[in-house]
């Protein structure tokens, strides 16, 4: 049985974090909504394929949309989408997105 990685903290000591990664995933593309998956996964310490199911996640629950651009994907975020947890549900999306990535909302 191989361990599971643990995510490394500001200081490098291994633990949790506070938000999972589909919310590092959301964050990466509301702060640059034409990044390719490959730079989201790295940037957020996760595998593409890993990155790719996240996405594809986040695109049924209707938080992303994703539109052919050339080449490349473009990502639009849904700020008003709702939390999914009963505890959070009365908050949307769009306000992490403007705690963590500073875009407008809406």
């Amino acid at each position: 049985m191989t361990p599971t990685a643990q995510p490394r903290t500001a200081d490098g000591a291994r633990g949790w974090t506070f938000l999972t990664n589909h919310a590092h995933v959301l964050l990466a593309i509301a702060r640059e909504p034409t990044t390719r998956l490959r730079d989201v996964a790295t940037a957020v310490g996760i595998t593409e394929r890993a990155a790719q199911a996240i996405v594809a996640d986040l695109e049924a629950a209707g938080y992303l949309q994703r539109e052919r651009v050339g080449r490349r994907n473009a990502y639009t975020v849904n700020p008003s989408g709702r939390f999914r947890h009963p505890a959070e549900a009365d908050h949307r999306i769009g306000e992490l997105i403007d705690l963590f990535a500073g875009t407008p909302n809406p």
